[in-house]
């Protein structure tokens, strides 16, 4: 028996000295978070834009991860030439460890005439990462080399090139953590660090209008993200009838089938949930995932054009 706890500690030790992985939250409305992956897709659509969304992970799952998002981003291309700028927060909870990044995203839109837009994006901000283990050693006598509770901050920063075409379709490649900061806090005689992964983002979809009869839609997206070191990719397609509701499939490598649905009950507000069908090791105890999203536009009214009353500028 205390073998056994001493390789189940041995093991945790290793993976929370210094943790290099893939790192970075799995969101099933992907859609609708595409900002804190690629910041060049950041005010590209018109309006001001909010959208929340919260992830239980593998639920009955002790120590699961539990994420928030929160994205608000517009378009000031209209009003001040300045292109799309945006604020992103999420927060990720997995057993005893906590992150939280916080980024202001930029966005600079290029014209293509007839064709389209390409926003080239950076995002800036901090990596906050930190756990406060509560362990129970395999005797009375406590153990110095474990973990102990500890936070640190560094640089955090994202980039990211994002197609929108004028034939409702979009593409987009990016990267985040370009930095890759090592946040390190020594505590008495351990050495806590933690090291953020580059990660590579591939991203697309295509929206084909009356293709089910003319009240619906048919969007389809993928998404692909890598480490370098794992792989994984997420492709749905939604059933969008009259602007009104949709509903959908997302089916993720290796990891789940997920359902989704969406409404908007008023007009610019829309309301989803997803249920994440676990297909990997965890299905035996797992009851699956869910999400909920909530995003609301606002419109500014469009600048008043002037005009000159002087003859010389009629």
């Amino acid at each position: 028996m205390k073998k056994k706890l001493f390789l189940a500690s041995s093991f945790v030790i290793l993976f929370t000295a210094s943790l290099i992985a893939q790192q970075d939250k799995l969101i099933t409305h992907f859609i609708y978070d595409k900002m804190s992956l690629n910041p060049g897709s950041t005010g590209l659509d018109k309006g001001i834009c909010a959208t929340t969304i919260y992830r239980n992970q593998w639920d009955k799952v002790n120590g699961a991860p539990n994420s928030a998002v929160l994205n608000v981003e517009a378009n000031l291309n209209p009003y001040f030439r300045a292109g799309g700028l945006g604020i992103s927060f999420f927060h990720d909870a997995i057993g005893f460890s906590r992150q939280n990044n916080l980024l202001l995203n930029y966005s600079y839109p290029l014209e293509i005439p007839n064709a389209g837009t390409l926003g080239i994006g950076i995002g800036l901000g901090m990596v906050n990462f930190g756990m406060n283990p509560d362990w129970v050693p395999p005797t009375t006598n406590p153990d110095n080399s474990l973990p102990v509770g500890f936070s640190a901050t560094n640089l955090d920063l994202n980039f990211g090139l994002y197609w929108k075409g004028n034939s409702d379709y979009y593409a987009g490649i990016s990267s985040t953590h370009l930095n890759e900061s090592l946040l390190k806090q020594t505590v008495g005689v351990v050495d806590n660090q933690y090291q953020t992964a580059r990660h590579y983002y591939v991203m697309g979809g295509k929206r084909f209008r009356s293709l089910i009869g003319q009240d619906g839609d048919l969007d389809a997206q993928v998404l692909m993200r890598t480490d370098l070191v794992k792989f994984s990719a997420d492709i749905n397609v939604r059933y969008i009838w009259r602007d009104i509701a949709y509903g959908g499939l997302t089916y993720r490598t290796s990891d789940a089938l997920a359902i989704m649905v969406g409404w908007v009950p008023v007009r610019n507000l829309t309301i989803g949930y997803s249920y994440d069908i676990t297909i990997n090791k965890l299905a035996s105890i797992s009851r699956g995932s869910h999400e909920m999203m909530l995003k609301y536009c606002y419109f500014l009214p469009p600048p008043p054009v002037t005009k000159s009353k002087h003859p010389r500028w009629l």
